[in-house]
């Protein structure tokens, strides 16, 4: 019973188990010395631990969908529902992470849809909640919050909080008017209005006292990314808060993800000292960090991509946009595209194979597309 369970936590945390295996045997060919210590990126693991707090304690009082079923009292029709529900991963991921905002907005989804459509609302699951995976992969890429790479990335550039948004944009921006133009032309079989009607389902009335709080922590938050206020008063204001406030919040951190950080943290630290590695890696690399690090993402996920390939080259800007872009394509390309497929295999375990033909298709244009955008810039 024991290793069944250990075999089943591996597997829910295969990307962990990857990054401490690899961090071992990398061990053995830089043996553990005072330099380790060097090769963790502590103000990276502080600020998303705080951001990962802080969003868990906006989720818990239910501020995301709040906002959701404000949006949605407007909607009238099925295009603008499936526009709503689209955007607000998009838009959202930007500040609350595109893992945060498809923990939210996807079980909101399924409850929208069934409140609207009944049974019929297995024809829209499949297409929005893909539509929805992207959307939350592509906005997050405008600012150094969005997603953890960006956040690791940044802190290695020497661009402001300003320049990163700007930078990003343009890529931003198309990824916007993608989304928009298949919203436009997508095609509902059925009744077209929508009567929706949410009775208060959300109140933020009894936490009005919670929302204040975490909102102030997540200025501090952003304060820290933008180098204004000091990482460690940070991570100390954050904790004493939070341990005051509702300590049950620090549990929902994604602590797998953490340690998944400091895993390849060791692993590239050593590989760096490994002359032939060094070169083999670099040679790949140089000149090609956009495809380098978006082709890498497919089978390693952009996150581990981000990590790895920052250990040999300098040109962080160039891994920002093929990290993020690389999100797109396989179903392990981001990691917040698993959260997605494992809410549809729990609710709709017979759309899974539609579900996963419909992301690769729909991934893998997007990719293209986005790519060939990159191509005219350069």
């Amino acid at each position: 019973m024991n290793l069944q369970k250990i075999w089943s936590w591996c597997k829910k945390e295969a990307v962990l188990c990857i990054a401490i295996v690899l961090a071992i045997v990398s061990s053995f060919f830089v043996h553990p010395d005072k330099e380790y210590i060097g090769y963790i990126d502590f103000r990276t693991l502080a600020i998303l631990f705080c951001l990962m707090a802080v969003m868990a304690g906006l989720q818990q009082i239910g501020l995301f969908k709040y906002v959701a079923e404000k949006l949605l009292k407007m909607v009238r029709h099925i295009r603008g529902l499936v526009f709503i529900l689209i955007m607000l991963c998009f838009f959202s991921s930007m500040l609350i992470t595109n893992d945060v905002a498809l923990i939210t907005f996807v079980p909101f989804t399924f409850i929208v849809l069934n409140m609207i459509l009944g049974e019929k609302a297995e024809k829209l699951v499949v297409p929005v909640v893909v539509m929805q995976t992207i959307a939350a992969n592509l906005g997050s890429m405008l600012t150094p919050i969005g997603n953890p790479q960006n956040l690791y990335l940044y802190g290695k550039t020497t661009m402001n909080f300003g320049e990163f948004i700007f930078f990003m944009l343009p890529y931003t921006v198309v990824s916007f008017l993608v989304l928009a133009v298949w919203c436009l032309f997508f095609k509902y079989k059925g009744e077209k209005k929508v009567i929706l009607e949410l009775h208060a389902l959300t109140s933020l009335g009894t936490y009005k006292k919670q929302l204040i709080v975490y909102g102030l922590l997540f200025v501090l938050c952003l304060l820290t990314v933008a180098h204004v206020v000091p990482y460690l008063a940070t991570l100390l204001i954050v904790l004493l808060v939070v341990v005051f406030m509702d300590k049950g919040v620090l549990g929902k951190v994604d602590y797998a993800l953490l340690f998944t950080f400091v895993g390849f943290f060791v692993f590239i630290g050593n590989m760096g000292r490994v002359p032939a590695f060094n070169a083999f890696i670099q040679e790949i690399i140089v000149g090609n960090e956009i495809l380098t690090s978006a082709v890498a993402s497919q089978f390693m996920s952009n996150v581990p991509a981000a990590l790895l390939l920052s250990g040999f080259t300098n040109q962080y800007e160039l891994l920002i946009v093929g990290t993020n872009l690389g999100g797109l394509g396989t179903i392990i390309a981001s990691m917040a595209s698993l959260i997605s497929f494992k809410y549809i295999g729990k609710e709709y375990k017979h759309l899974r194979g539609k579900y996963l033909l419909y992301f690769t298709a729909a991934n893998i244009l997007f990719l293209l597309i986005l790519l060939c955008y990159v191509l005219i810039l350069s």
